[in-house]
């Protein structure tokens, strides 16, 4: 598959070029995944082996099931066969969406999007190493006189992606609140007026997480307390930087 001529900032094009442009694109995206998911088919044992780490005592989750076992690994291969292929993934979507931005907005967004990716690294990496360790702890030793606890493969698994996927996205925050102060929706007195209420906020969302037990939301709140404190001033100064630059509303510097 030929890769598509990117087009330049302004530069027109007729409706059938963009379309012809978006199939090759969505097409090399999913060709990506397809090649991520095989290799990480071929090495889920290595991937499995890494998401059981968190279980206890080397407990290995148990399958019910025929076909449970094989649905599982195709399942977790292709959540990482995902991961593997996101960086082409979003350069192809960054390569279609950039003519529409002027070469300034396109660095601004480029440098957006790095910060973005390293605190996504981050959250995954606080999810993985922190949050995962303790909640697998705690839930699979609550009331273990009572029960015999097995944990089930499909259930662990899903449980393990979606506590990864929220910590890494709930880490955007200071993304998030750095756009509402550029786009004027808010600003950074308004952040610390509120302050208070935010911290509020920050506690119910570290509640909603997955992971229902006090262990999870005790330790999850406080990296949420310090990205909230630490997004009110970067809001600071980068208002002061966007004010001096005097940019037309809407783009970020």
């Amino acid at each position: 598959m030929r890769l598509p001529r990117r087009l330049a900032h302004g530069q027109p094009a007729e409706l059938v070029e963009h379309l012809g442009e978006l199939r090759t694109r969505l097409g090399l995206s999913l060709i990506a995944l397809a090649a991520g998911t095989t290799v990480a088919f071929i090495g889920r044992h290595t991937v499995l082996d890494w998401l059981n780490a968190p279980l206890p005592d080397g407990k290995r989750p148990i399958t019910l099931g025929v076909t449970e076992p094989f649905t599982t690994s195709l399942k977790i291969s292709i959540f990482a066969g995902l991961a593997l292929a996101l960086p082409i993934i979003l350069w192809q979507l960054w390569s279609f969406l950039a003519p529409a931005f002027d070469k300034r907005s396109q660095g601004a967004v480029a440098r957006l999007v790095a910060f973005a990716t390293v605190l996504l690294a981050a959250g995954v990496s606080f999810g993985y190493f922190v949050v995962l360790p303790s909640a697998v702890k705690f839930l699979t030793n609550f009331d273990s006189s009572l029960y015999d606890i097995e944990v089930r493969a499909s259930s662990y698994y899903s449980f393990v992606m979606l506590v990864l996927v929220f910590v890494g996205i709930v880490f955007q925050l200071p993304v998030f609140l750095l756009g509402l102060v550029r786009f004027g929706v808010t600003s950074s007195a308004k952040l610390r007026r509120n302050r208070r209420m935010g911290y509020v906020g920050m506690a119910a969302l570290a509640v909603v997480m997955p992971g229902v037990d006090p262990v999870t939301t005790a330790i999850t709140m406080a990296p949420l307390m310090v990205l909230f404190e630490g997004s009110i001033w970067l809001a600071v100064v980068f208002e002061k930087r966007w004010a001096s630059f005097r940019e037309p509303e809407g783009s970020f510097s």
